[in-house]
């Protein structure tokens, strides 16, 4: 009975047969969440590189500035483009 009880787990448990393809589906999922999120740490990483107090990105800096605070000149015109 206890071989027959382990051998029902080694098919149908949790980490069993039936569930290897599950679990490997579930890992391709989770590796392209990874790459996604590796890449817009990458991204904010830059972001903050550029913002660094000793030597900050005039033009990202200027950005911020107009984003944030709402501050432009009156000779500016702004085109603002949808997000995707």
């Amino acid at each position: 009975m206890a071989l027959l009880l382990i051998a029902g787990f080694a098919v149908a448990g949790p980490t069993g047969l039936l569930a290897w393809s599950e679990n490997a589906s579930a890992l391709e999922a989770r590796k392209a969440e990874i790459a996604k999120l590796t890449e817009k740490r990458d991204g904010l990483r830059n972001r903050v590189m550029l913002l660094d107090p000793d030597a900050a990105d005039p033009d990202l800096a200027g950005e911020l500035v107009r984003d944030q605070l709402g501050v432009m000149r009156e000779d500016e015109v702004v085109i603002t483009l949808d997000d995707e």
